[in-house]
């Protein structure tokens, strides 16, 4: 059984999909690496990855789908993957070697003693085009670093500092037992990825090393800000979900409940701007009908939600508060460094 399985979603990516396996072969042995081909047609994607297969055999492997979309490519590696430990790293994006072998070796340190930890959390670098300054998502003041601690344990995350998949290593076990449900066709799982498994974590680790590179700059990427607005549906059935996945009166730990109430914020205010931003009476009647729904499906984190800053803000009313909406997102993207 392998240490770690790291599952590389691929559609048409030819041009950057080696960059981040070869970035992911030093893991050796203990590394189990699937490069999900998720039907591409377009280009050599699916030669590369049978490539790699044949070149590495005891250490990746190269399935072949039809186009079913990110989450169904994240959810075929999970299905196959044999390691303790399961992560997802995007075909354009890579990992820092000297925080990659530290993490392989605080896995298998817990491992060997004996403890068993359901989520380690490491730092990701915003690795945006052009950027002098590379943004670091990083932790350190909210989670204990270097040893086993639960939620009860955690600080306070700030706002804008959250938790993503290129955070996150997850327990294989654990994920497949959480019920966790990955929309097909559909941008923004990773959102799901992360929010849903969250109650079943029990104990968690932190490492303060950079080790996942997030690339932006392309302008077909999903994150860019033209491409999320003509996505705006699929945010929206992200965000839909996350709402029904869980009534967060019911979690009783806290702070666990607190940052799963600012994730959903996040998710919120970030649908809520698209549809703004787009200009169109369509897209601000998307809006109105997503805060309803919220409102209709959970009536007490609609009220906690609006009562709170970015709430407030994404719900002014008129040209005006709309304008002022799109101001405090702008801010935010400085601040923060998404998109």
């Amino acid at each position: 059984m392998k240490l770690l399985t790291i599952a590389i979603p691929c559609y048409n990516s030819e041009p950057y999909m080696e960059k981040c396996i070869r970035s992911l072969l030093p893991g050796g042995d203990r590394v189990e690496i699937i490069i999900v081909d998720d039907g591409s047609q377009k280009d050599r994607t699916a030669q590369i990855a049978d490539a790699y297969a044949k070149r590495y055999p005891d250490q990746v492997r190269a399935i072949h789908q039809e186009n079913g979309g990110h989450g169904q490519a994240v959810t075929t590696g999970l299905n196959h993957a044999t390691g303790l430990f399961f992560k997802v790293v995007d075909s354009d994006d890579w990992v820092n070697q000297a925080a990659y072998k530290k993490i392989l070796d605080t896995l298998e340190n817990l491992i060997t003693g004996g403890e068993k930890i359901d989520m380690m959390v490491s730092n990701f670098v915003y690795e945006k085009e052009g950027a002098k300054h590379k943004k670091v998502m990083r932790y350190a003041n909210a989670f204990p670093e270097g040893r086993v601690f639960t939620w009860s344990e955690m600080g306070s995350l700030h706002l804008g500092q959250y938790i993503l998949m290129h955070s996150v290593i997850y327990r294989t076990k654990m994920l497949r037992e959480c019920g966790l449900n990955l929309p097909a066709h559909t941008f923004y799982i990773d959102n799901i990825f992360v929010y849903h498994p969250l109650p079943y974590v029990k104990k968690l680790y932190y490492l303060d090393v950079n080790f996942y590179r997030y690339y932006i700059g392309r302008e077909d990427q999903s994150v860019n800000e033209k491409v999320m607005i003509s996505r705006v549906d699929q945010q929206l059935r992200v965000n839909r979900q996350m709402i029904d996945d869980y009534d967060l009166d019911d979690i009783r730990d806290k702070r666990l409940r607190k940052y799963m109430m600012s994730y959903l914020e996040i998710m919120m205010t970030v649908s809520s701007i698209m549809l703004i931003r787009s200009h169109t009476e369509e897209n601000l009647q998307k809006k109105d009908e997503l805060w309803a729904y919220l409102k209709k499906t959970r009536p007490a984190i609609y009220r906690k939600l609006r009562r709170r800053l970015m709430g407030q803000t994404m719900n002014l009313p008129g040209r005006g508060g709309r304008r002022i909406s799109e101001i405090a997102y702008k801010i935010s993207q400085q601040l923060y460094g998404f998109n």
